[in-house]
């Protein structure tokens, strides 16, 4: 198969053919049919986040399930499929307690000293990054790392949901557990942030506020359910949302990975209101509320994949798609081939697009 390999970090991704191996326990091999791209990976390919190389990123991913191995229960050869990075063992402290977003359990990774799932034609192996590795033709992934979905949906768009959505939405629905006519702000409108805007209009907010330094980007976010906008690097961007919404939000919701994004997120914060962090930040660095801020009430928390229950929260953002909800045609600037991937991770360094997909031949 072919795959887009990571051999050293800040070097582009290089083409290669590899091999993959049977579905083993618990394993579910996937015809891959769509992946996104997303910052996350741009940070492993850069090098901002360490990683083993060589290895195959990718994580946002749809296809067709091919073959499954012995005790997989889950799904069944011809199942279209979203995967998902947070596997779940299903009986950890976590996961017994809806947690499953946090859970850690190991048996959904092979063990130390197992055969690798992917190698090169000569035996070398090749790391699977994150339990997925989507930028390959093929997934040999557990079968707690994938969920099937409604056959209809188109697999470019479901493949958004494999990370983006999910980590926007459920921040929404899960860690925000936002109620009707609540006031948000979402700083940052790449994919994770539209999401988190559209959620907000499908959870019936009072007011959404997009903070955006990119007037395009502004744009898609009206598009996709904001009522307003504001600069997100303007002086008085803090200011402005508190001033429109008379005291500031209910929820406010950082999709950027800075601390000025987090910091805006809080600033912008009602008495009693919780900022959520999504972004992913420079492992040294720190966020925080002030003592002023305790004193108001305000709560800061994360909100790692949006607190996903993925094999109920995926079929049920599909269900949104498919019924006219959700809109997952406006969140994907491009379509490219898997040749064109380095090509895809300029335009996101540009940062004025929202999703570029790879679509792999079917």
């Amino acid at each position: 198969m072919k795959a887009a390999v990571l051999v050293q970090a800040g070097q582009p991704l290089a083409i290669e053919d590899l091999v993959i191996d049977t579905p083993g326990p618990h394993e579910v091999l996937i015809r891959t049919a769509a992946c996104g791209l997303c910052h996350s990976d741009l940070h492993f390919i850069d090098g901002a986040y360490p990683h083993a190389v060589p290895a195959v990123p990718g994580h946002e991913a749809a296809g067709i399930v091919e073959a499954v191995g012995s005790e997989v229960r889950t799904v069944k050869v011809g199942d279209a499929v979203v995967t998902c990075l947070s596997a779940f063992c299903g009986h950890c402290e976590f996961c017994v307690t809806g947690r499953m977003a946090l859970c850690l359990g190991a048996e959904t990774r092979r063990s130390r000293g197992a055969p690798s799932r992917m190698s090169r034609p000569d035996g070398t192996p090749v790391g699977q990054m994150l339990n997925l590795s989507g930028f390959a033709e093929q997934m040999l992934v557990h079968e707690h790392a994938c969920t099937a979905i409604d056959p209809e949906m188109p697999l470019d768009r479901a493949s958004l949901i494999g990370c983006a959505v999910t980590t926007g939405a459920g921040a929404v629905f899960n860690a925000c557990k936002l109620v009707p006519g609540e006031t948000v702000a979402v700083v940052g409108c790449g994919g994770v942030g539209l999401a988190a805007i559209n959620a907000a209009k499908i959870a019936g907010a009072g007011r959404i506020i997009a903070a955006d330094p990119l007037p395009e980007k502004r744009e898609l976010a009206m598009k996709l359910g904001a009522t307003d906008t504001v600069d997100a690097l303007s002086d008085t961007a803090t200011a402005e949302i508190v001033e429109m919404t008379k005291g500031g939000v209910d929820h406010a919701i950082e999709a950027v990975g800075r601390p000025s994004s987090a910091a805006l997120a809080v600033g912008a914060l009602r008495r009693g209101g919780t900022a959520t962090v999504l972004g992913m930040m420079p492992l040294t660095e720190k966020v925080g509320l002030s003592a002023l801020d305790l004193l108001a009430g305000k709560k800061l928390q994360g909100a790692f994949m949006g607190m996903n229950r993925f094999p109920v929260d995926m079929p049920r953002l599909v269900d949104f798609y498919l019924r006219g909800m959700l809109d997952l045609d406006t969140l994907i600037a491009e379509r490219i081939p898997l040749e064109r991937i380095n090509d895809g991770f300029e335009t996101m360094r540009g940062g004025h697009a929202a999703r570029s997909v790879v679509v792999f031949a079917q």
